[in-house]
């Protein structure tokens, strides 16, 4: 126990002063009172007040003593406490932080998307890639009949007459287009309905709610069939636009890129998602434009790597070909390809539809304070952020 009688209070402590110039005699300080004997009062200092050399503790629950949070940082929710400051915005209850997202942070977020709702993501995604890969197969099989006729009319060379050359090149072609059309027609609105049913995982995955196939289903079934019109004029658009050239093709593309996003969480109509779509992107062009075009190339490496091995026999049959002339693949060669091209589909389509919408709730985020409505929707409710000294 140590002996304070006589000795003088703690350094930085309120001593008596003399009043109307009569000294005073000071008391022994007493444990638990400073010295002159009488008791602390608490005091409120102004608002911003800061004793000189001796920075303000933090508030309870905000982290370790000492700890300065960054500025405007909130900390992430946690059971109904704050524990710790961090850079994640109004927290992070699902695949993403609530603020605004770099690449990176799309990038991650569709990846870890996929990884937590693996089963559900990659098993529908490998449904629709079989149903894909199967109208393709088909289009092939019947296509490569009509190309072999057209092999041996070129295999014959000077034989062959001027006429028979022409009547063999138009009926492949013709064949082929009327055969590519259904083919094309079925990859897109399968592509789309697989956009859409990944909109609405990633739009709980964001939150951090369960994903199950039952429920996200029943949220997305009442979108089903104006997602399958706006897939079909967005496409139809776009195409439209790529007879022109290539450029024209690009501003459809990505002005009207986020509309299905819009479609199905915001469940507006078509005519509303498409403007939707422009408003969300007009400010931002080119930072959309190089956010999809990134994952657009990421998914094509990644799909080339994928198919390479299925489609070696091919690619040795073309380039160990001592004759200029067509090398129609058989069908145990087309149906290790269409093998890969589904694996490839089944992997690579999921990335680029949840990286376009993770790019809509970016973009919502930054021009309309998404992430407040994301927070209070996830249950979060961060406090104002202390007040700093001036």
């Amino acid at each position: 126990m140590t002996d304070t009688g006589g000795e003088p209070g703690p350094e930085g402590s309120d001593t008596p002063t003399p009043s109307q110039g009569i000294p005073q005699v000071t008391p022994p300080a007493q444990p638990g009172m400073p010295a002159g004997g009488t008791p602390a009062t608490p005091h409120t200092p102004a608002p911003g007040w800061q004793s000189p050399g001796q920075p303000a503790p933090p508030p309870s629950g905000y982290g370790p003593q000492g700890a300065v949070p960054p500025h405007g940082a909130l900390p992430p929710y946690q059971g109904g406490a704050y524990q710790q400051w961090t850079p994640a915005g109004l927290g992070k209850p699902g695949v993403i932080a609530l603020r605004p997202l770099n690449v990176g942070d799309i990038f991650d977020g569709a990846i870890t998307a996929m990884r937590r709702h693996a089963l559900l993501i990659f098993g529908t995604s490998a449904v629709i890639a079989v149903i894909s890969t199967a109208a393709n197969l088909l289009v092939q099989l019947l296509a490569y009949s009509n190309l072999q006729d057209f092999a041996n009319t070129v295999a014959r060379g000077q034989a062959a007459t001027d006429q028979e050359l022409q009547r063999a090149t138009l009926g492949f072609l013709g064949s082929t287009a009327l055969l590519l059309i259904p083919a094309v027609l079925i990859s897109i609105l399968t592509r789309g309905l697989l956009a859409g049913f990944l909109t609405v995982v990633m739009g709980r995955a964001v939150l951090g709610r369960p994903a199950g196939f039952k429920d996200v289903m029943q949220e997305f079934k009442p979108r089903l069939l104006p997602l399958l019109g706006l897939t079909i004029l967005y496409t139809l658009a776009v195409f439209g636009a790529s007879l022109l050239c290539l450029l024209p093709a690009v501003i459809p593309y990505i002005f009207w890129a986020l509309a299905g996003p819009a479609l199905v969480l915001e469940r507006g109509t078509i005519r509303e998602s498409f403007s939707r779509s422009v408003k969300l992107v007009s400010g931002s062009f080119w930072r959309v434009l190089g956010i999809l075009l990134l994952a657009t190339v990421v998914a094509y490496v990644l799909s080339t790597i994928i198919q390479l091995p299925f489609g070696a026999a091919s690619m040795f049959n073309n380039l160990f070909n001592p004759r200029a002339v067509p090398v129609v693949p058989g069908t145990g060669t087309l149906l290790l390809e269409s093998v890969g091209t589904l694996i490839a589909e089944t992997v690579v389509t999921p990335f680029t539809a949840l990286v376009t919408v993770l790019v809509y709730i970016d973009q919502r985020m930054r021009r309309e304070g998404m992430d407040i409505e994301l927070a209070r929707a996830a249950g979060l409710t961060p406090p104002a952020p202390p007040q700093q000294a001036w």
